[in-house]
Formats: C-alpha cells, structure tokens, sequence
C-alpha cells in the first residue's frame, strides 16, 4: 500500500468518527452499505448466505437477525482497519493480504471489491449528517482503492 497523505487520512478520519457518532451506528451505516451492495451485486447475497433472489429492500431481509449481525460485522471490520490508517501503514497491508486471502477462499470475486467501495461510498453520503465533501470523497476513493489492492494482491501470490 503507497503512503497515504495526511489529508487523505484526515478526510477520512473525521468522516468515519461523524459516522460514529450516529445512534446505532453500526446497523444503520451496515444494513444501508449492505442494501445497497445487496441491490448491485446479486452474487453477494450468496456469499452472504441469503437466495440469490431476496429482495434487498424486504423487511424479511432488513429484519433477519443473520443479516443484521453480518452487516454490523462488516461496518466493525472497516473500523478497525479505518484506524490503523497512519504511520505504520505496512503491517495494515499485512492485514489486508491476509484478509484478502479469506476473501478468496469464500469466493469473493475480486471485480466485487469495486462494487463494495462504490456502496461504501454512497452509503456514506447517504448516512453521515451532511454528507460526504468532493474533498472527502475523493479521500475514501483513494483510500479504499489501496485497501482493496492489498486484498486483490492476495489473489495473484
């Protein structure tokens, strides 16, 4: 992963921490992120577990004790990697290597890596009280695309 500029993380930083300040914070940003990668992305709700043919905007779907906890799940997932973001950038990479290398042995495609960080996207500028800035955008854009490479990159060694 390529050094991160401290504006970068700083876009990214204080976005995430206005995301927690939201109540239920976890559910609200996960079952929104995994709505909409649910909607993008039929394939994932496979891998998640769910038919092929559910529809993402079901109360069945939103209300499933299973896809709440794995939504949930995802969103404490970026939070910790979200703050690792800094300094010691490489043994974040180390991280996402080996998170990528699940990933793989789940059947995670990695062309759905790009999905995810669009949802992610717009999740984020759906959820956050005044949305994402362009500057911010362009921040978790960037910031994204390097997490996810160190994941990819797992796919080719």
């Amino acid at each position: 992963m390529k050094e991160l500029s401290y504006n970068t993380i700083s876009h990214v930083l204080e976005s995430w921490e206005s995301l927690r300040r939201i109540a239920k914070w976890e559910e609200v940003a996960g079952v929104c992120l995994f709505r909409k990668l649910f909607r993008r992305s039929p394939p994932a709700r496979v891998l998640f577990g769910f038919p092929i043919d559910i529809d993402p905007d079901s109360d069945d779907l939103r209300f499933s004790k299973r896809f709440v906890t794995q939504a949930m799940y995802m969103i404490q997932m970026l939070d910790s990697s979200i703050s690792m973001l800094g300094p010691d950038i490489d043994m974040l990479s180390e991280i996402m290597a080996e998170l990528g290398a699940k990933h793989s042995r789940y059947g995670v495609q990695p062309e759905m890596f790009t999905v995810m960080g669009e949802c992610l996207i717009e999740m984020l500028a759906e959820v956050l009280p005044n949305g994402l800035s362009t500057e911010a955008e362009a921040a978790w854009q960037t910031t994204y695309k390097e997490l996810s490479q160190d994941m990819i990159r797992a796919y080719v060694s």
